[in-house]
């Protein structure tokens, strides 16, 4: 916490409120030893209000005072010392107990500068009956109350200040998530597009090219031997073969980036590396066998997915990815050791949302497969798909 005369940090400026109460403790203080001074009738008390005023004014200005709690408890060590003399020369240095309050509370810790306030109190209250005063309540509720609304004063500002500091880093981390979320969502509609265009070009141009292809065999191998149209039906089965190649190369670029370089396989292994989310293991079983680009974004969009609510909702400690290759299927298994939910009921969020479930189920029977979940409260999450291997073509290529 700011001591009311300090200099803020750099990312911080003083409100025209603080910079106001700064400079009435300043005024306050300097009224005060100026009172003491006056009221003294001695040169020993002229003195000694000239020595407080002066270490006051050298705490105000030192840097390390400020920077340091170690050299603030030194400073007001030094001060109390210098009014506790001034209030053994005259009872009007008791007043300046309450700006001492305030210095106190600011500047030290609160397991220190609450005794600190209370032993300040407690010597205004032992001065003014040294002095010869007859006893009364006011000696002792002055003090007190001054000490008491000094307290509920600074303590309260700290409260205030505290939560004023929290709303703001809560409005930075909110700024910055959405900065962060609206540049999620443009990289994942860029990727939605890129695969709805190889899904597209795939499911049209090229199966299309390809039958053209098995037709223009079929009319070929139907033609009578030295028949003037082989050669038109030849050249136009070789623009329909390299048109192929080329639509394939186009759905090879719209891949997403996880399967640029590599096998489904290596792309799935990489989401198990090591990172923030749950101990992820996997594995492979029976043969690979190649499969259409629709059917690797779909698995793998899938298993990204389901790990996606793993870390996001389960709270799982390991989870396990399965990729197995039958003879007419793939698999695809995600299992979690996770808090679980109820399938039927408002999904892992437990919040209304789900919609990562759906979408996954969409995309499975999509390519004419099965998409199931089991999972129970505080048993895990088990999600699997299910794709039938497409029969193979006789188009001289994958389709």
């Amino acid at each position: 916490m700011e001591p009311p005369f300090s200099h803020p940090p750099a990312r911080l400026t003083l409100t025209p409120a603080l910079r106001a109460l700064r400079l009435c403790l300043h005024l306050l203080m300097a009224g005060l030893l100026v009172l003491a001074a006056v009221r003294a009738h001695s040169t020993a008390g002229t003195v000694l209000a000239a020595v407080t005023g002066a270490v006051y004014a050298a705490g105000t200005w030192l840097p390390s005072v400020r920077r340091s709690q170690r050299a603030a408890a030194g400073w007001l060590t030094v001060l109390a010392l210098c009014w506790l003399a001034l209030l053994w020369a005259t009872p009007e240095a008791l007043w300046l107990a309450f700006p001492l309050y305030f210095l106190q509370l600011h500047l030290l810790p609160v397991r220190w500068s609450l005794p600190a306030v209370a032993l300040t109190a407690g010597a205004a209250i032992l001065s003014y009956v040294g002095h010869g005063a007859a006893l009364n309540p006011g000696v002792f509720i002055g003090p007190l109350l001054g000490a008491a609304v000094a307290v509920a004063t600074v303590l309260g500002y700290q409260a205030l200040y505290r939560e004023s500091e929290r709303r703001r880093r809560l409005i930075e981390e909110l700024i910055t998530t959405r900065a962060e979320l609206a540049a999620a969502e443009r990289h994942a509609g860029t990727l939605a597009e890129r695969e709805r265009l190889a899904r597209e070009i795939h499911d049209t141009l090229a199966q299309g090219l390809s039958s053209i292809q098995l037709l223009l065999r079929a009319a070929e191998r139907a033609l009578p031997e030295g028949s003037p149209a082989a050669g038109h039906i030849d050249r136009a089965r070789q623009a329909a073969q390299d048109n192929l190649a080329e639509a394939r190369r186009f759905v090879r670029a719209l891949t997403p980036p996880d399967l640029e370089h590599g096998s489904l396989a290596a792309a799935l292994e990489r989401l198990c590396e090591p990172g923030a989310g749950p101990r992820a293991r996997f594995s492979v079983s029976g043969t690979p066998v190649e499969l259409p680009t629709p059917y690797e974004v779909a698995l793998l969009r899938i298993a990204q997915s389901a790990l996606g609510n793993t870390v996001r909702h389960a709270g799982a400690a390991r989870a396990e990815i399965t990729l197995s290759f039958m003879e007419d299927s793939v698999a695809l298994d995600v299992v979690d050791d996770g808090r679980g939910f109820d399938p039927e009921g408002t999904g892992p969020s437990g919040d209304g949302g789900g919609f990562g479930l759906p979408a996954m189920r969409s995309r499975a029977e999509s390519l004419g497969g099965t998409f199931t979940v089991e999972s129970a409260p505080g048993q895990g999450t088990a999600v699997a798909v299910t794709l039938p291997l497409p029969l193979p073509q006789n188009d001289g290529g994958r389709s």
